[in-house]
């Protein structure tokens, strides 16, 4: 069952060196405060994996953080490219990193066959990319049906999932409503899974569209407001597009980035439970 703590102890508790971690949300409700404790936590070799790497995994991957990374798409968006994530590709500052690409649709189904106990997903998808020879996780297979040749892509399992909700029971039941990505596959194919939350209220009330984490599918939950800035959460704060904009200079610049990892992560103290 989910335990409810402080930010700094979720991270501390479910986030090791090496391991494997998944931070997801689609357009709002991404885990910006969790991915900043993960930073000042100093964690290191990580595999990050997430459909769509934007702003929080350039950070990440500047302070060093990632040794790999699994994705579909990457960049600021509505902005230009994550000069971060191009700076350690092009020239392994502040350390080589490795990549991983997926398409969006073989990566949505890697995530779902691993939040079914699946060894892989089946699609027709990567005909013509070329991605299937960059990476053992893409592999042909014959329909036993009818003889046609698809692609076979390997399960997604983190070792953990970090997302980020509107709400939380008392128990630990985790509510989020709005856009929804790949958040809840990437939870139920996790071991071990942390969401911030904007509140955490004493009852659940059911909502259009709302998708609902039980608490046994959940290792940690901490009470985080404004936790996705500057990404929203849909009924309780607004998206920062200065902040992506701002963000285009800063990383362009080792220096820059550098000062303003200073100034805003490691000098910053996570929000308390």
């Amino acid at each position: 069952m989910a335990q409810i703590v402080s930010l700094a102890d979720a991270v501390a508790n479910a986030v090791h060196d090496g391991d494997r971690v998944a931070m997801e949300g689609f357009t709002h409700l991404i885990p910006f405060a969790a991915g900043h404790e993960v930073i000042r936590q100093r964690k290191r070799d990580l595999t990050l994996i997430r459909m769509t790497p934007d702003v929080i995994y350039d950070q990440l991957i500047g302070a060093g953080c990632a040794r790999k990374l699994v994705f579909s798409w990457g960049g600021n968006p509505g902005v230009g490219s994550l000069h971060r994530f191009r700076d350690a590709v092009e020239h392994d500052w502040p350390r080589p990193l490795e990549i991983e690409e997926h398409s969006h649709a073989g990566m949505a189904n890697r995530y779902v066959a691993g939040a079914s106990g699946l060894p892989f997903a089946v699609l027709r998808g990567y005909a013509g990319t070329g991605l299937a020879g960059q990476t053992d996780t893409i592999k042909p297979i014959t329909c036993p049906f009818t003889g046609e040749t698809l692609i076979a892509v390997s399960a997604l399992n983190p070792d953990v999932a970090i997302i980020h909700a509107q709400q939380a029971d008392r128990d630990g039941n985790v509510q989020f409503w709005g856009l929804a990505g790949v958040q809840k596959e990437a939870v139920l194919a996790s071991g071990k899974a942390i969401v911030t939350v904007e509140e955490i209220v004493d009852e659940l009330r059911p909502r259009p569209t709302a998708v609902v984490l039980p608490s046994w599918t959940v290792s940690y939950v901490a009470r985080v407001p404004n936790g996705a800035h500057p990404s929203y959460a849909a009924g309780y704060t607004e998206r920062d597009n200065d902040y992506y904009q701002a963000w285009d200079p800063i990383a362009r610049d080792r220096d820059a980035f550098t000062s303003w990892l200073d100034d805003n992560v490691y000098r910053q103290t996570a929000v308390t439970a």
